[in-house]
């Protein structure tokens, strides 16, 4: 489950040539497309094998782009995402996986510093622990966002990566499958993800992320490793607030020492504050009214893997409580808005001037900024969390 990729993203933004993103071509008759990857592979060096039995059966693939357009599980609340998304299922499975792949998960911290919980939230999110890993051909699902023109730069590498997959003997074209943007294997990663950053976790001399557990804990510690995480440092906190807090500072933009906003008031709500000058943000997913958080520097490490706000906060609360923390105060968020109030929002925004992204519907970073920015020259308590009463001063 991603929004546009975001740890792929991050990770081509190093290894991708910017030549190579200007000269790929796309769209146009498929057939033709296909003999150009063909002619690119080779001249990299490809085996004539493995490229002819990746792209002999290749098809486009029409459901890949519906959803590729319509991720719409990203306009829910985080309160609605979050609840839905952490379950007796998942609380219960991630302690015994933890429990059973103790010996990988120390591995783990001891050679990348990453927390199991921190691996064992985004093994949860991506695949329920491996059970459920997407019946898309991941073959079929690269080549038809490669020949699409809306993100040929990311997704043309991945074509030609998993070309080495095939050397490798890690990938079969006709029967691997898995996330229709052609992630793979149990931690959901890219071709490309997986040859920089791959481990052999179980010794067999392969990296295969759909039949190892080990081999996926291992990768995903290295990915988040190399994405930025710091070890022994916290990612998250629940806190609580008082009036005192400058709603004004909230947000991903402000990171202030834990001895500014415990100044302001602000509490853990259960165990302690992390050093007084350790820096943090503070986050309202869902406004003051609702469940407050401190977010860390190795929060930007959830962004990195997942654009979404919503998503990334999600995964980051979910490894703290499968590292023992108490379940969030929910509160009594005041009402958001539906989608076509916030689509109705979001032109307005771009009309006084704000760069919102598009108008999607989603409360993305860009929105709420405009819309903290907006709260504050109306004198309101400034969350960057939109009702209907704010839209109806419009």
């Amino acid at each position: 489950m991603k929004l546009l990729i975001g740890k792929s993203v991050f990770l081509l933004s190093i290894l991708a040539s910017p030549v190579l993103a200007q000269s790929v071509p796309c769209g146009g008759s498929f057939s033709s497309f296909l003999n150009g990857v063909r002619t690119e592979a080779l001249a990299a060096g490809y085996s004539q094998r493995a490229t002819d039995d990746l792209l002999k059966s290749a098809e486009l693939d029409p459901n890949v782009l519906s959803r590729d357009r319509a991720q719409g599980v990203f306009k829910q609340t985080f309160l609605e995402f979050s609840q839905r998304s952490i379950s007796s299922y998942r609380m219960t499975n991630g302690a015994k996986n933890m429990d059973r792949y103790v010996s990988v998960f120390d591995r783990a911290r001891s050679e990348f510093g990453v927390p199991a919980e921190v691996i064992a939230a985004f093994w949860a999110l991506e695949t329920d622990y491996g059970a459920v890993q997407g019946d898309f051909n991941t073959v079929n699902a690269l080549a038809t966002l490669a020949h699409d023109c809306r993100r040929p730069e990311l997704f043309r590498p991945q074509l030609l990566a998993a070309i080495k997959m095939v050397e490798n003997g890690d990938l079969d074209p006709d029967t691997t499958t898995g996330a229709w943007a052609g992630e793979i294997g149990q931690v959901q990663m890219l071709p490309e993800d997986i040859l920089t950053k791959g481990v052999d976790g179980d010794g067999d001399g392969h990296v295969r992320l759909k039949t190892s557990a080990p081999d996926a804990i291992l990768t995903a510690a290295s990915l988040i490793n190399a994405l930025g995480w710091a070890a022994g440092e916290p990612w998250l906190i629940e806190v609580t607030t008082t009036d005192n807090t400058h709603w004004a500072k909230s947000g991903l933009r402000t990171k202030l020492p834990v001895s500014e906003w415990e100044a302001m008031g602000l509490r853990a709500r259960s165990g302690n504050m992390p050093s007084d000058e350790v820096y943090a943000s503070l986050l309202a997913p869902q406004g003051r009214n609702g469940p407050k958080f401190l977010a860390f520097r190795n929060f930007d490490v959830y962004l990195k893997w997942n654009q979404s706000f919503i998503y990334s906060t999600t995964a980051a609360y979910l490894a703290t409580r499968l590292g023992g923390a108490a379940r969030y105060d929910a509160g009594t968020p005041d009402q958001g808005l539906d989608d076509p109030q916030m689509k109705q929002l979001q032109t307005i925004l771009e009309e006084r001037g704000y760069d919102v992204g598009k108008v999607d519907g989603i409360l993305g970073a860009r929105t709420r900024n405009a819309v903290q920015a907006e709260q504050i020259r109306m004198g309101l308590p400034a969350d960057a969390w939109p009702t209907p009463e704010f839209l109806a001063r419009y």
